[in-house]
């Protein structure tokens, strides 16, 4: 890829501390090029690919300051894949999970920098700060492997132009939906890899408490909450005959039936269990400050993953610690290439409702074929 010379902007970046440099500025996005920033001391880099036309897409990169230089065993970059679909890995991967501060913007003892250079990219185009150039131009994506696609276009810009990175094995990790791309993703760039278009090597994948599998879902859920004695037996009656009829509609891919079916389902089981949460049993949602996912109408259900992981923590809304302020505030400030008129996730919405209709297939014959490739695949799920 060729850039134009580089623009260097003095000053603190976001009240971080750090000289950025820049490369072509947003203003270039009509045309087919990459835009983006670093750090002047590397240790950060963030852009815009325009994977498609009109269609650009925001990537972060951290350099880990543990990194140890050993050929025997090459230093890992994780590309991190949040769920939803809707659900910013910029943002929520970053700040509320794996990156090296928290929603407060303090450092995290816990960060996975420490083990290896950590990706996050707001997937599918749309989420957090990716952004179409036209919401009615039919630019976002509907299904997996068009998002799969374009994260491989991404890949192809980020490494083929950085021979360090291409040295670094790349792990994809996943979360939630987020499964579904990373499965889609590893085909599609092993494909690429091996036609010779991206530059890098793919160490393995990893999904954690993923939907690949919607069908085993859905049908545990009542048998499991009556255990728990969340659901009666009247709950578990209805919450498995819709669970039924949404096995039905995989079986026949009538798979946008089976999205609004799935959302039916969910409100049936907050109903009947009095608002249990989705993400942690153990909490009633709306009760506990740290789970605020109430309400689980059709609307609210299929944004309920996101809604969750964005709202743990404690602060009102509007200040430290509030994740949407900090992101349309202090970061993007600090980033500065963000569009001035574009707030982030203000397309997310967009994003799930374009997807309905790949929501719920299923994603196992694709972790077959990665493992029959010889690709390094774990696959974890836990409670807390």
């Amino acid at each position: 890829m060729k850039t134009r010379s580089v623009r260097l902007i003095s000053g603190l970046t976001g009240g971080f501390g750090l000289t950025a440099m820049f490369w072509p500025p947003y203003d270039c996005f009509k045309k087919k090029v990459a835009t983006g920033a670093r750090t002047h001391d590397g240790s950060e880099e963030w852009g815009y690919v325009e994977v498609r036309p009109k269609a650009h897409m925001f990537w972060w990169l951290y350099r880990s300051s543990y990194r140890v230089e050993d050929s025997s065993k090459p230093w890992p970059i994780i590309l991190w894949l949040q769920g939803g679909p809707g659900g910013s890995g910029v943002g929520i991967g970053n700040f509320e999970e794996i990156g090296p501060l928290d929603a407060y913007l303090k450092p995290r003892n816990s960060t996975w920098l420490q083990v290896a250079d950590l990706l996050f990219v707001d997937n599918p185009v749309g989420t957090g700060y990716s952004f179409v150039e036209d919401k009615n131009a039919n630019l976002f994506v509907k299904t997996d492997d068009e998002a799969a696609a374009d994260l491989t276009n991404l890949l192809e810009e980020i490494f083929n132009r950085n021979e360090s990175l291409q040295k670094s094995p790349l792990y994809i990790v996943a979360e939630s939906y987020g499964g579904k791309f990373a499965v889609t993703l590893g085909l599609s760039a092993l494909k690429a890899i091996e036609a010779g278009n991206l530059k890098l090597k793919l160490g393995g994948v990893a999904l954690g408490d993923t939907w690949i599998s919607p069908e085993d879902f859905v049908l545990s859920w009542g048998p499991l909450l009556k255990d728990l004695s969340r659901l009666d037996n009247n709950g578990l009656k209805k919450a498995n005959s819709l669970a039924e009829k949404i096995r039905q509609q995989i079986r026949e891919n009538q798979y946008a039936a089976a999205t609004d079916s799935w959302a039916d389902l969910e409100g049936v089981i907050s109903d009947y269990s009095n608002s249990v949460d989705f993400y942690n049993f153990l909490l009633d949602s709306g009760v506990d400050p740290v789970s605020l996912t109430a309400e689980l109408s059709k609307n609210i259900a299929r944004k309920s993953y996101s809604g969750y992981l964005s709202s743990l923590r404690s602060l009102p809304a509007g200040g430290v610690g509030d994740l949407e302020s900090i992101m349309n505030g202090v970061i993007k400030r600090k980033l500065k290439i963000i569009p001035a008129n574009f707030s982030w996730g203000e397309q997310s919405d967009n994003v799930f409702s374009h997807m309905e209709g790949d929501f719920m297939r299923p994603r196992i014959n694709e972790v077959d074929e990665l493992l029959a490739k010889g690709v390094n695949l774990t696959i974890y799920s836990g409670q807390v």
